[in-house]
C-alpha cells in the first residue's frame, strides 16, 4: 500500500497511463515528487517502473481495489482514462468518496466534464487545450506559449515587440489599459519575478502575463498600430 514518505511533500496518484497520463507522471517523478501510477496494461506500469516503485498493474477501479492501493494517502488524484466515460465517473465518484483533497479528472467532451465537476473534480481537456494553445501561437506570431487556465484567464508568454523597447511597465500600465498582469519578464536567461514599475523593457525581452483572451487581443491590436 502506498504512504507518504516524507510528511509535507505533495503525494500524486495517477490512473491511466496513457498518453497524457504517462507524460504527467514522468514529470512528476523528474521533479521528485512521491508519485503513484497504475493501469490495467502491465508493459506500462513495468515502464514507468524506471521512475517510480510504486507503479501497480491494477484491472478494476471499485473502491475497494482503489483503497488496497492506498490511493487515498495522496494529496492530489488525477484520473487519466479520458476515453472510457464509464470508467472515468466512476473512478472519480470513488476518488472523491474517499476523500483525496484534490480530485483531477480528464475529459473528452463538455457534458464528460460537467458531469465530472459536479462529482467534484476539477476538469482539464488535454486536447482541446493542446489546440487552443497550438493556435493561438499559429495566429500570433509573438505569442511563444499559450495555457488557458480557464474561460477568463490564460497565461501568455510572447516575445516583446520593438514598440514597446525603452519605455517602462509603469509607463504601459498593461493593468488598467488592458486588463493584463505582469507575472514575470525574462531579460538575457534571467526571470525577474518581482518587477520594477519603472523597469524598461529591453530588445529579447520575453514578457508572461495573466489576462483574458479578449485583453491580449486589446493588447495585440494596440501593438499592430505601434508599429
Amino acid at each position: 500500500m502506498f504512504g507518504k514518505k516524507k510528511k509535507n511533500a505533495i503525494a500524486y496518484g495517477i490512473i491511466g497511463l496513457g498518453r497524457f497520463g504517462e507524460a504527467l507522471a514522468t514529470e512528476l517523478a523528474r521533479s521528485g515528487a512521491e508519485l503513484l501510477v497504475m493501469d490495467r496494461e502491465e508493459e506500462r506500469v513495468r515502464e514507468m517502473r524506471e521512475l517510480t516503485e510504486n507503479a501497480l498493474v491494477v484491472n478494476t477501479l471499485d473502491k475497494k481495489t482503489l483503497t488496497e492501493t492506498g490511493i487515498q494517502n495522496c494529496d492530489i488524484a488525477v484520473v487519466c482514462i479520458g476515453e472510457h466515460m464509464e470508467s472515468s465517473i466512476l473512478t472519480t465518484l470513488n476518488l472523491v468518496s474517499l476523500g483525496i483533497p484534490t480530485v483531477i479528472a480528464k475529459a473528452t467532451s463538455p457534458e464528460h466534464g460537467e458531469i465530472l465537476k459536479r462529482l467534484g473534480a476539477q476538469v482539464v481537456y488535454p486536447e482541446r487545450d493542446m489546440a487552443i494553445r497550438l493556435a493561438t501561437r499559429l495566429s500570433n506570431s509573438r505569442v511563444l506559449d499559450f495555457i488557458q487556465l480557464s474561460e477568463k484567464l490564460n497565461i501568455t508568454k510572447l516575445s516583446v515587440p520593438d514598440a514597446l523597447v525603452q519605455k517602462s511597465v509603469v509607463e504601459l500600465n498593461l493593468r488598467a489599459r488592458f486588463g493584463l498582469n505582469i507575472i514575470a519578464i525574462e531579460h538575457n536567461g534571467q526571470v525577474i519575478e518581482h518587477v520594477d514599475p519603472n523597469y524598461r523593457f529591453c530588445p529579447g525581452d520575453i514578457l508572461i502575463l495573466s489576462g483574458s483572451k479578449e485583453s491580449l487581443s486589446r493588447f495585440d491590436r494596440w501593438i499592430d498600430k505601434q508599429e
